[in-house]
């Protein structure tokens, strides 16, 4: 029986707080998507882009490891999340894969032993709770380039698209809206959000659910938008919906869930159909 293509999925997977935000609506939603992931898509192994994770200005970062711990990559937070404990394997097989996919695509890429960072591990603790909806497959992180380059991004998912038809699932990691500098002033007018939250929130929807031969050029421009800086002040937590864009190849993309908050917004993002 042939191997049903998975779809690539954007999280929009939030601060390390959303793990006990048990109420959100975003912490649901990702435990919908979770499990539509092991229950219907049911991959054999899970490659994973997050927007915490850069490798250098021409060359990406594969994790190769077997087994390693978890980066805790954030600040200021109650003790007990730095104990906070996921449980994962990596796959030397499929980095070493991923490395060869990397090189006849022409992209610079070396391995690296590395543990998951939150970008990865808070995410996936929602969506892949261990005790309610484990994701029992191997995990292999893959970095960013250190640049702020759609296109490079873009190519960059498209040099992995193919492991798609081997029932290998692509997730990446970042946030539709994401301006840390300007959360403070958000929260004091809670919860209603910043206006360039709901405006390139929306302009991302416009330009992922663009049809797939005019989509990369639609994700270029709107990097360009005059909301963009403010979205985004750094587009790290962007980039990363552009790798997806890439490794849905000719599939369309569709938002599935979006809510903007204050100086965030959630949109979550698969690109590709579900299979039977």
């Amino acid at each position: 029986m042939a191997t049903q293509r998975t779809p690539v999925y954007f999280l929009s997977h939030g601060g390390p707080n959303v793990m006990e935000q048990h109420d959100h609506p975003a912490y649901a939603k990702l435990q919908a998507i979770g499990a539509e992931i092991t229950q219907r898509v049911k991959p054999k192994a899970v490659v994973v882009f997050s927007a915490h994770w850069q490798g250098e200005r021409d060359l990406v970062e594969v994790n190769t490891a077997e087994s390693m711990g978890l980066i805790y990559d954030f600040y200021g937070f109650p003790a007990h999340y730095y104990e906070m404990q996921y449980p994962n394997q990596g796959s030397p097989q499929l980095a070493e894969r991923l490395l060869k996919l990397f090189s006849n695509a022409g992209i610079k890429a070396e391995g690296v032993r590395r543990g998951l960072d939150h970008g990865v591990w808070a995410g996936f603790m929602c969506a892949f709770n261990p005790e309610t909806n484990p994701l029992s497959v191997p995990i292999v992180q893959v970095s960013l380039f250190d640049t702020e380059d759609p296109d490079q991004h873009y190519r960059l998912g498209q040099a992995v698209s193919s492991l798609r038809d081997e029932g290998i699932q692509i997730i990446c990691s970042g946030m539709a809206v994401h301006n840390l500098r300007d959360m403070y002033r958000a929260m004091q007018q809670a919860p209603k959000p910043i206006p360039y939250a709901i405006t390139f929130d929306q302009a991302l929807k416009e330009a992922v659910e663009t049809s797939p031969e005019s989509r990369q050029q639609a994700m270029n421009e709107l990097m360009k938008r005059p909301d963009a800086r403010k979205a985004h002040p750094t587009f790290d937590h962007l980039l990363p919906v552009h790798v997806a864009a890439g490794a849905a190849d000719n599939d369309t993309g569709k938002r599935v869930w979006t809510m903007a908050e204050g100086s965030m917004a959630w949109g979550q993002f698969r690109f590709g159909e579900l299979g039977a």
